[in-house]
């Protein structure tokens, strides 16, 4: 494809590369607030429709802003190990679940709405910051911005360093459908670790839409990937164990989530903001990303309105290191994972659980979490940090 040069390229006020879940996000809330009303914002990425291509599950206290878009949510969980399974009550939390393809179609439909918004199709081959702006390639021509938002990841900036693990949350999953009743779709499976372990961290991930249609997600914390084929063979031995041999696979996906507590941070400058997984926003302990994104979007939308360097945008906490002591005892120790977690659940009130991932946890709640897992690794993975 030939690259179409602008001969004078006009400068937005904000860029976004990629549109998907928090690049998306970005540009929603920018057009919900009337500050940005009178901004030039572009999006850019290679696929402005990208259909059910995710999943998302967060858990939520009461009423949320997605509400209108959830599937299907649960009041319980059931976690399943050789140390401890219980199907355990989550109110006042319930744990929720979107597909991507309504999201991304209910926010474009409002930022379609906004005329300052433009999107250009293309893919991004470089981005070179000046003094005054940042300039774009991509493969549809240049592109000009004084702020940039970049979503799109670069694995080799983690990969290639070894002072913080890299652990990777890789699965497949089935959604299959069967003829008759077959599940109790009133509890999601959170993590069931019955599956063999072969010296790693895996379980299954069971998200019953109704009583004959369910996610099945054979879910891996690890530092290597497996052949596609190993999942697929762990998902059907599982539907086989639990005597569901009559089903349809109606739809599949896929997904490898790093996890890590690398610092993104350091990637942002004064006009480029790194976001979503590209900036660190996903949680390096467990994956998950929606709520950070929800958050954080809020987050930068109220940051521009008062600063204009980017880099100056991120806050140290204490969970990122508590994220790193964990990620350290689960790289080193992978094929502990099951046990780690089975303590935390069999010790902790899930709740508190929930509170200390969503990173809204007071110090006592902290000390709950710290107590109810096994001391002995995180002593030693502590020590190392700090020495």
């Amino acid at each position: 494809m030939l690259l179409k040069l602008n001969t004078k390229l006009i400068t937005y006020d904000y860029i976004i590369l990629g549109a998907g879940a928090s690049g998306l996000l970005l540009a929603y809330r920018m057009s919900q607030d009337a500050f940005f009303d009178d901004k030039s914002i572009l999006i850019i990425d290679q696929v402005k429709n990208k259909g059910n291509d995710r999943t998302w599950c967060y858990w939520e206290n009461g009423v949320g802003e997605w509400d209108a878009l959830v599937c299907k949510q649960w009041s319980k969980i059931y976690f399943g190990s050789a140390w401890f399974s219980k199907n355990i009550a989550i109110m006042p939390f319930q744990y929720k679940m979107i597909r991507s393809g309504i999201f991304y179609d209910t926010l474009w439909k409002e930022i379609n709405t906004k005329s300052n918004i433009s999107f250009v199709e293309g893919k991004v081959n470089n981005v070179s910051e000046q003094v005054h702006s940042v300039i774009i390639e991509t493969t549809n021509g240049k592109y000009k911005g004084t702020n940039i938002f970049n979503s799109l990841p670069n694995s080799d900036i983690y990969k290639s360093q070894d002072k913080y693990p890299l652990i990777h949350q890789h699965f497949v999953g089935w959604f299959i459908k069967t003829p008759v009743d077959t599940f109790d779709d009133s509890k999601a499976t959170f993590m069931d670790f019955s599956v063999p372990q072969n010296g790693n961290t895996r379980f299954m991930y069971v998200l019953p839409i109704d009583k004959k249609t369910a996610l099945f997600e054979y879910t891996l914390f690890s530092k290597e990937l497996l052949e596609y084929r190993v999942y697929e063979e762990a998902i059907k031995r599982y539907l086989d164990r639990k005597n569901i041999v009559d089903y349809t696979i109606i739809e599949k996906e896929k997904g490898n989530i790093p996890m890590t507590s690398f610092k993104f941070n350091r990637l942002n400058s004064n006009r480029i903001l790194h976001i979503g997984t590209a900036g660190g926003w996903t949680k390096a302990s467990t994956g998950y990303t929606f709520t950070s994104t929800s958050k954080k979007t809020k987050d930068v939308v109220e940051f521009l309105k008062k600063n204009q360097d980017l880099s100056t945008f991120n806050k140290r906490t204490k969970y990122r290191f508590y994220d790193l002591i964990f990620l350290d005892v689960l790289a080193k120790h992978n094929n502990e994972g099951a046990a780690l977690f089975s303590s935390m659940f069999k010790k902790a009130d899930v709740t508190t659980i929930f509170r200390f991932l969503d990173e809204e946890s007071t110090l006592i709640e902290d000390l709950k979490i710290i107590l109810s897992v096994p001391p002995k690794r995180f002593i030693q993975a502590f020590l190392k940090r700090l020495f």
